[in-house]
């Protein structure tokens, strides 16, 4: 089965793509023609998973799915949450977040967060939500170059590395986007 996968984020297509197996070919949006940045301005993610699967159902008629990832942080009142990509601003400076977050967090003993991804599909017409959530906490700083986003600085619940210094493989068995991700590879393995 052919799966659009609604981003242009090569890291995020080949995490996917370890994850679906040989079941399914999963492309992106450069692989179908979508060259325009989808947009991601609605209050919760949810709402910007739906908006971009959406889109790409709407304007392509492939089946796709669009995911949205938030970090929620305790002691921040769940920031930064749905404005997790862009929280030191407009630039998405993975580097500008993570040091936005760190400051922020710097005189606080409660350093627990989780990951929430959520996954919007279309299917035969039909739509479906998917969510993985991964608990943790935040490091006091950088660590690993492996991954992408706040992984340098995120250490899941029973681990000592964050995210970033695991490999791909150790990541995928945990991971929040692998949980929802997994979910929606069963849901499709039963009603295809």
């Amino acid at each position: 089965m052919k799966l659009c996968f609604a981003t242009n984020n090569s890291n995020k297509i080949k995490e996917g793509s370890q994850l679906l197996g040989d079941s399914f070919q999963l492309v992106g949006l450069k692989d179908i023609g979508c060259h325009e940045e989808l947009r991601e301005d609605q209050s919760t993610l949810e709402g910007n998973a739906q908006q971009k699967a959406e889109y790409v159902y709407d304007h392509y008629n492939i089946s796709c799915f669009a995911d949205d990832t938030g970090l929620e942080v305790e002691a921040l009142n769940n920031e930064p949450g749905v404005f997790s990509a862009r929280y030191a601003g407009p630039q998405r400076s993975d580097k500008d977040n993570m040091a936005l977050l760190l400051e922020r967090l710097s005189s606080s003993t409660n350093r627990g967060a989780r990951f929430r991804t959520v996954i919007c599909a279309f299917i035969n017409n039909q739509k479906h939500f998917f969510e993985g959530i991964v608990e943790g906490k935040i490091a006091k700083e950088h660590s690993g170059d492996k991954g992408f986003g706040y992984d340098p600085i995120f250490i899941p619940n029973g681990y000592s590395q964050t995210f970033a210094q695991m490999s791909l493989e150790e990541k995928n068995k945990i991971s929040h986007r692998s949980i929802a991700v997994k979910k929606l590879v069963d849901f499709l393995k039963t009603n295809s």
